[in-house]
């Protein structure tokens, strides 16, 4: 049997997720080079300061502050430093360096994983990146291979562990959302400026990769629909659970055809919506990710477990470099990605969804069928509506009308009906506000 030499292993970055994977590549050596046929030696972890405090110990003489001259020595570089640049430059370096590259930087394939999918192709290297989405969940590998031979319809997930935690905690334990941050950060799970999590940028960029691998189409980042949940309330939650709903921050890409010209495309979307209790989505808690897949041959798939943490992460970039060492002992051009397909990306107003409505209304007489009036002119069918006993606002003077509250929930239109037919109803003289807009995703419960 042929040994083969030791295969140079360069990391860059050694953050939370760096550090671990440092810590277990030196602790696990022997036997992930029992897995590959070949000794994984770490032969440098490139920083930006030598003396910075660090998760795990690394030793002293592995740090380097010349990232350049690291990934010129290694047979496999693994990008864990963040950031679009210079991320994108040294992964660009490696690969025409003849190195194969890991990579967690979701923001980075999100917005230049065409470009750096291309100069993969045209060197022969092999770009990984199953820890970009979900952390430790498997879910790059299974839809770019596994399902690569199935037609994917839909692809619904929590993929932002923040969010989620937040989410969980106002349905549990009634919290507001201010109340259940507060607690988030300070169990470390929100970062001190948490707007990528709760206004759904993180999740858009997962998104972006999850569609574009789905359905062999590039998807930028800019095409996907994106609200936050800032605007969530308790009352909200609380009503959601009264009606057998869950509130959920949902990454949601779907194949879909346009009834009037005939042609499929794709929509991709994040924002918080109303599941069913029902759903396996429902039962995903705390920080959890959960990714649910819905394919033509396959059926539905799930794919869950923890979405970030350190070690956790480093789980899915020590595969991939397994992965990696094992395509570079056999040789071979890299296998591309899959993005033939040029789907159009449609906008959101393509997708057929359902709206559930909370308005506060004058209570007079009428003032129901006014509503329902405005939902029929826009081509909206009213599945259910709820009214509230009629009270007095605050302040209320004595000629003032007392007010109700109606939630009402739409039978399936496209979102660009459902968003006309909010937009008439908003501005109608019986509609004191409209207290929220959810849109409800899968089973009625």
């Amino acid at each position: 049997m042929i040994e083969y030499r030791n295969l140079r292993i360069a990391l860059l970055g050694a953050g939370s997720v760096g550090s671990q994977v440092a810590r277990l590549l030196l602790e696990h050596g022997e036997e992930l080079a029992a897995r590959v046929g070949a000794g994984l030696e770490l032969v440098g972890v490139a920083v930006r300061d030598l003396d910075a405090p660090r998760d795990s110990a690394i030793p002293r003489e592995l740090l380097t502050t010349d990232a350049t001259a690291l990934i010129q020595s290694a047979d496999i570089v693994i990008e864990l430093m963040g950031g679009l640049e210079p991320a994108r430059e040294y992964i660009t370096l490696a690969m025409n360096s003849g190195a194969d590259v890991v990579t967690g930087n979701k923001a980075l394939l999100a917005t230049h994983g065409p470009e750096l999918f291309a100069v993969a192709d045209q060197v022969g290297a092999q770009l990984y990146y199953e820890a970009a989405v979900g952390g430790a969940i498997p879910i790059i590998r299974p839809l770019r291979d596994s399902l690569a031979g199935d037609r994917v319809h839909r692809v619904m997930g929590i993929v932002n562990g923040t969010t989620n935690f937040i989410l969980d905690r106002m349905d549990l334990e009634g919290d507001s959302f201010e109340n259940a941050l507060a607690v988030a950060t300070e169990l470390g799970y929100a970062e001190a400026d948490p707007t990528a999590d709760v206004e759904g940028f993180d999740a858009a960029q997962k998104a972006a990769i999850l569609a574009s691998l789905a359905f062999h189409t590039v998807v930028p980042v800019e095409a996907v629909y994106r609200e936050g949940m800032t605007t969530v309330t308790a009352a909200q939650v609380e009503a959601a659970e009264r009606a057998g709903f869950v509130v959920k921050l949902l990454a949601i890409c779907e194949r879909l055809t346009d009834p009037e010209t005939g042609v499929e495309g794709v929509v991709a979307r994040v924002h918080p919506s109303l599941i069913s209790r029902r759903h396996p989505l429902a039962a995903v808690h705390d920080a959890k990710n959960a990714v649910f897949v819905q394919s033509e041959a396959a059926g539905d798939l799930m794919f869950y477990g923890a979405g970030a943490g350190g070690t956790e992460t480093a789980s899915a970039v020590l595969g991939d470099l397994v992965s990696a060492a094992r395509r570079h002992l056999a040789g071979g051009p890299g296998v591309g990605e899959s993005t033939h397909a040029n789907l159009p990306v449609f906008p959101i107003g393509a997708v057929t969804t359902r709206y559930q409505l909370t308005l506060v209304v004058t209570d007079k007489p009428g003032v129901l069928a006014q509503i329902a009036g405005l939902f029929s002119e826009h081509g909206v069918s009213v599945e259910a509506v709820q009214q509230t006993v009629a009270t007095a606002p605050p302040g209320r003077s004595g000629d003032e009308p007392l007010t109700a509250t109606l939630v009402i929930v739409t039978h399936e239109a496209t979102d660009a009906a459902l968003s006309a037919t909010v937009a008439a109803v908003s501005s109608h003289d019986a509609v004191v506000r409209v207290e929220s807009v959810l849109r409800v995703e899968g089973e009625t419960p």
